[in-house]
């Protein structure tokens, strides 16, 4: 932190307390008599006072002083100092104060009793050329609990950009009283490094927040947070809303085909989903396609109302992460106008290498009867009919899915009442599985997962409440819709890597209205169940009166 301009450093000998300009620190190695001479632990005083202190070839450079440790030896511009000035005692470096306090241009005082050392120096005017790190805290105490709102204002003096900064035991909040030092290092953009910047603040006190109502008042969406009690939390019974629904079309069997062929078919008419989660295996480049083919004596339009793909990509869990929140972010409303008989893609993947993969989450609607083939083809040949009507069935592999099943959309109705409370998606039990036809092969099927299905979930009672996503399966990368009166809002789940422990819920909303919408559906490539988290966020003695808006 900024200084006065002198710096003084009060030390006695075998104490770790010391006082630097007054305020109390603590050494980690103490002074020592040594051989009747005051000894200081060369590199920790360097620090405290603010003086540059260099290695190089083995010998440190401090002030106008040059030390060879591993011969004990000093020089005092470049005169030999008498044996016993210069020490290591378990491995730290040991220099007797009166040398250091010469080399230096100190003055040094001591109590009567030799015992308590006074050490002042000018502080040092540093190197002109590298960039100042700076920053303030919004006080110095603290209750636990309460956040740390920080205001950087490093500079460069040259006006040099600075590109990076590197922090030291920042954090937004501390839970336990203490005393804490804060450091900060940026570089420009040339590369170089600022000297460190440093502030202490004090932390103690009644708690203002525990680590859950923190996280709660002051995470962003997306980010997760500790929950130990989770899993705990009463299961709500969501109430089904029937309504008008339409048949979701999984592909994903084979998952990997290695040769080309017909992935999956069936017939719609009106609104269907279309879900294909596939890899290339065929060694050699090659094209997801869903074919529409008119089945009517009449024009037939096929109309993309949603659409959101990923492809291609070899990393799994980035597939239906992506797709989601194109899906949601999807305008649609492209057409397709097909004569009798006549067939055409409604959608083409990119090419995909040997092991890539693609991901497509389609809402379709076909003012008549159209059959829908989902196809991998190698990259030279074309997706034409008669090309289709060559390609071989391909089978199932026994470990994935496809099919046809009747509702690809759960309406459900929640009335909130006693919180934390949470609402299990895709168990299998609580949330049974969606069960269909496998067309091609006339097996029934079931949905492990219900991947595709859009859970239309209305709350009520949602108004200062926060709701978040607990993994209880493993590896979860998703996306949700959220409409809290006139807002929309897709979020991202988590922000950043994946969410893995079911006691580390991620955020993803805060209501600001009595009636809450969330869409979601289950992430291809991530693991199912997952559970949706209420909890109640109005501020009350057990989550401190205390709101900090303000962040620069």
């Amino acid at each position: 932190m900024a200084s006065v301009g002198s710096v003084q450093l009060t030390l006695s000998s075998d104490q770790q307390t010391a006082f630097l300009n007054g305020q109390n620190v603590t050494l980690q190695a103490a002074p020592r008599n040594i051989q009747g001479r005051i000894m200081v632990p060369l590199r920790e005083v360097a620090a405290l006072m603010g003086q540059p202190l260099t290695t190089a070839d083995g010998v440190t450079q401090i002030g106008r002083l040059s030390i060879d440790a591993s011969r004990g030896s000093a020089t005092l511009n470049g005169q030999p100092q008498p044996d016993g000035n210069v020490a290591t005692v378990a491995g730290t470096l040991y220099v007797s104060v009166r040398l250091l306090v010469d080399a230096l241009n100190g003055n040094l005082s001591t109590d009567p009793a030799g015992r308590v050392l006074t050490i002042t120096t000018l502080r040092s005017g540093g190197n002109p050329l590298l960039p100042q790190a700076r920053f303030s805290t919004d006080k110095l105490v603290y209750a636990p609990g309460e956040r740390v709102v920080y205001t950087e204002y490093p500079f460069d003096p040259d006006g040099a950009d600075i590109t990076a900064r590197r922090w030291t035991n920042r954090q937004d909040v501390f839970f336990q009283p203490g005393t804490y030092t804060i450091g900060m290092q940026v570089t420009n953009a040339r590369g170089t490094k600022s000297p460190p910047f440093t502030r202490t603040i004090t932390v103690q006190g009644t708690p203002i927040d525990t680590p859950l109502t923190y996280a709660l008042k002051y995470s962003e969406p997306g980010d997760s947070f500790d929950d130990p009690q989770v899993l705990g939390y009463p299961a709500v019974t969501a109430q089904t809303v029937y309504g008008e629904s339409f048949p979701l079309l999984f592909s994903d069997s084979p998952e990997a085909p290695d040769r080309s062929g017909v992935l999956y078919q069936d017939t719609v008419v009106g609104r269907a989903r279309l879900l294909a989660y596939h890899l290339n295996n065929l060694g050699r480049p090659a094209r997801l396609y869903v074919m529409a083919r008119n089945l009517e004596a009449r024009p037939v339009e096929v109309r993309t109302e949603r659409l959101g793909e990923t492809a291609p990509t070899r990393i799994e869990g980035q597939l239906g992460q992506v797709t989601l929140l194109e899906y949601f972010a999807s305008s649609g409303n492209q057409t397709l106008t097909l004569a009798p008989g006549q067939s055409a893609a409604a959608y083409a993947s990119p090419t995909l290498s040997q092991g890539s993969g693609v991901n497509v989450l389609q809402d379709l609607s076909a003012s008549g009867r159209v059959e829908l083939t989902f196809m991998m083809l190698e990259d030279n040949l074309p997706p034409t009919q008669q090309v289709v009507q060559q390609l071989p069935y391909l089978a199932p592999d026994g470990r994935h899915q496809r099919g046809t099943f009747p509702n690809a959309v759960r309406k459900l109705r929640v009335n909130l009442g006693a919180l934390p409370a949470r609402i299990v998606i895709g168990d299998g039990a609580v949330d049974p599985a969606a069960v269909g036809l496998d067309r091609l092969t006339g097996q029934p099927q079931r949905l492990a997962g219900n991947y595709g299905v859009l859970y239309d979930l209305e709350v009520n009672g949602a108004l200062n409440t926060a709701v978040a996503l607990s993994p209880r399966g493993g590896l979860y990368r998703g996306a949700m819709n959220i409409e809290d009166g006139p807002l929309t809002q897709a979020i991202k789940l988590p922000r950043t890597g994946n969410a893995l422990q079911p006691n580390q819920p991620v955020l993803l909303w805060r209501s600001l209205s009595d009636r809450l919408n969330i869409d979601f559906i289950p992430a291809s490539g991530s693991n199912l169940p997952v559970s949706l988290v209420f909890y109640r966020t109005r501020p009350n003695a057990g989550y401190g009166g205390l709101f900090k808006t303000y962040q620069p």
